[in-house]
């Protein structure tokens, strides 16, 4: 009789424990959803960017961390860096009309 209660008495703390677990997971997957789709707005952009036609190339430094993100993301998604780093620089181009506008305002100073 004894060894039944305290296998109750196990079950009821495992159900406990279960409960208390469940409210979390429930808003981690709510939260993780958003990520996802953002995630799969991003990667989509990337492996669409066409570098095919790219013919330039240019040695560039990056710190260790850094390359080991890139790495990493390379063997995550098996995007090849260099396009990673391509549509990166091109998003930045795009997406911060400054850096255009000192390049316009050096060549007009330039050809004066």
């Amino acid at each position: 009789m004894l060894i039944i209660y305290m296998e109750n008495m196990k079950s009821l703390a495992d159900q406990l424990r279960q409960e208390l677990i469940k409210p979390t997971e429930k808003q981690a997957k709510k939260h993780r959803k958003a990520e996802k789709k953002f995630e799969a707005a991003i990667l989509e952009a990337i492996l669409a960017f066409d570098t095919s036609t790219n013919k330039s190339m240019v040695h560039v430094r990056f710190d260790e961390r850094t390359v080991r993100t890139m790495n990493q993301f390379k063997m995550a998604t098996s995007v090849d860096v260099s396009k990673l780093v391509a549509f990166a620089v091109k998003n930045l181009l795009d997406t911060q009309p400054e850096i255009k506008t000192i390049i316009k305002h050096f060549i007009q100073n330039n050809d004066l």
